[in-house]
């Protein structure tokens, strides 16, 4: 191995629990990995990756952080957080512009000192060109930044998801369990990556689901392998083959936007487990973990819940489905 240094964040190891009463509502047998109890600025999944993003900058002598996405964005609020942290200044770069109400995720973002500029362009692309230009403008004051790109996904970030391939494997040996399928919310695929890294050095043959929640399944899939094959690099172990991973499209009518079978994904969860998901991202994987039992799996399921801020949640009755949620709607401009 050729681990990146870490700087620690994330209270780990997080819990692997059966969630018995959503196995009885669903028809067959599902885990939760409780990695939205992380325990760093409400990060959920980021907090093990910024663990060694943020290490990696301090080891290159890095005295700024230079990251971004969009206003609601989960990830900018724990890299700022992170950022002030490890006591480096935080630079966040939005896409479109100053909306006329901020939600809690940019409140947060400002609380923690980071410093935020808006595109002005809607296309969130926008943010890799703006990201390189502060850069370059840090750098012209004498400032030494590192990029991290927009949501956060790097082969050093999916590191954090290698070890917790690992973790997983020894929870699941320890609880008799042997999952027909692990399924988890895909954006910007650092999580899946290291997952599957992780999987592949310790000789798993796990089904890797993921579940598309921003790109077409094709770029996806593409995109996971690249970053995974990358992070296996770091651990020294044989990259993954592109059979270990599976990837759904779970889009519904567009990113950050809720679907039907996430509303009902999200509200069987609350009823049965008083368990809170997000409309963007973990209530659209929930419901590939629904789909998956009712087409007959085989064997357990387990969702890896990501996390993410959800501010307000309610149940509606019949259906059960998500009813409102308030400003950062589950950060809907962060990425898994």
């Amino acid at each position: 191995m050729n681990p990146p240094p870490r700087f620690p964040l994330a209270v780990l190891p997080t819990p692997l629990v059966p969630a018995e009463r959503l196995s009885r509502a669903a028809g067959g047998p599902v885990w939760i990995k409780r990695d939205d109890l992380t325990g760093f600025a409400l990060g959920g999944n980021k907090a093990r990756k910024l663990e060694y993003t943020v290490g990696e900058a301090l080891r290159q002598g890095a005295d700024v952080l230079v990251t971004g996405v969009g206003p609601r964005s989960n990830h900018v609020r724990a890299a700022a957080a992170a950022a002030a942290a490890a006591g480096l200044g935080c630079h966040a770069v939005l896409y479109g512009s100053p909306p006329a109400r901020e939600g809690a995720n940019l409140a947060l973002v400002r609380a923690v000192g980071a410093r935020v500029r808006f595109t002005r362009d809607p296309d969130r692309a926008s943010v890799d060109r703006e990201l390189e230009r502060v850069a370059r403008e840090l750098e012209g004051d004498g400032a030494r930044p590192y990029v991290l790109p927009r949501g956060g996904a790097t082969p050093v970030g999916a590191f954090g998801y290698a070890l917790a391939a690992r973790e997983l494997a020894e929870q699941l040996e320890a609880a008799a369990v042997e999952p027909a399928a692990v399924v988890v919310a895909v954006g910007s695929c650092g999580t899946l990556a290291g997952l599957a890294a992780g999987a592949s050095s310790l000789g798993l043959r796990w089904r890797l689901v993921g579940a598309s929640v921003s790109r077409e399944a094709v770029e996806c899939r593409r995109r996971t392998l690249e970053l995974a094959r990358a992070c296996a690099a770091l651990l020294g172990g044989p990259p993954p083959s592109a059979d270990l991973i599976e990837i759904v499209d779970a889009r519904g009518p567009g990113y950050g936007v809720p679907s039907e079978e996430g509303r009902r994904a999200a509200g069987l969860a609350a009823r049965t487990e008083g368990l809170f998901l997000d409309p963007t991202f973990t209530a659209k994987a929930m419901a590939v973990v629904l789909a998956l039992l009712r087409e007959g799996l085989g064997g357990p399921a387990v969702f890896v819940h990501t996390g993410g801020e959800v501010e307000a949640v309610t149940a509606s009755e019949g259906e059960g489905s998500l009813a409102g949620v308030a400003s950062g709607r589950g950060g809907s401009d962060g990425g898994r």
